[in-house]
């Protein structure tokens, strides 16, 4: 399969596809983290291409519920959030134009009350997938089945949410977990 992973720096599912055989490349305006294919620059660039299958990680900060306090309605930074669901909308009908099979990857946010078009998530936990931690993540897809848990495990640390400042939480908290990523890979690479 051809494989775009969108607004991924880490590499995670990008190598995880590889790691099966898959010609996959990650992409982000951010350099990878860990060498393989990647394209640093914007990801519409990607998008006149066909691709079996497009997993994207659209930038969640203005998305999430837990910015609410930022971003809310009435708050000061309402408008960045308006403009992310715009974007986000953009990139998903961009695509779904691009390939039959899309996954949008965001935590619990604003998407389905300000972009109804992208329809429900399916909600994971990283338990479910051999990591014993929370981190309600929502999974807008078409084309493909529900991802199924793999390896569900004891332990429901807030490790994510309780993390404290520091000059690259942002980046620890937006990483894909490693579990997540190979049943992403295993499941809709087929």
């Amino acid at each position: 399969m051809k494989v775009l992973v969108a607004c991924e720096y880490s590499g995670a599912v990008r190598d995880a596809f590889i790691s099966r055989g898959h010609e996959a490349i990650s992409c982000d305006l951010l350099p990878t983290d860990v060498p393989g294919p990647h394209y640093q620059g914007d990801v519409f660039d990607l998008l006149d291409q066909e691709w079996d299958l497009i997993v994207a990680h659209p930038p969640c900060t203005a998305l999430c519920v837990s910015g609410n306090r930022w971003y809310g309605t009435g708050q000061p930074k309402h408008q960045e959030r308006l403009d992310s669901v715009e974007w986000t909308l953009k990139l998903w009908r961009a695509c779904v134009k691009a390939s039959p099979r899309v996954c949008f990857e965001n935590p619990v946010g604003v998407l389905t009350r300000l972009a109804p078009e992208m329809g429900k998530p399916q909600y994971i936990q990283p338990w479910q997938y051999g990591h014993g931690e929370t981190k309600k993540t929502g999974l807008w897809t078409i084309g493909l089945p529900g991802l199924v848990p793999t390896d569900v495990v004891d332990g429901r640390e807030q490790r994510i949410h309780k993390l404290p400042p520091s000059e690259d939480r942002w980046k620890i908290r937006s990483a894909t977990y490693s579990g997540i990523a190979s049943a992403i890979a295993a499941q809709w690479g087929k």
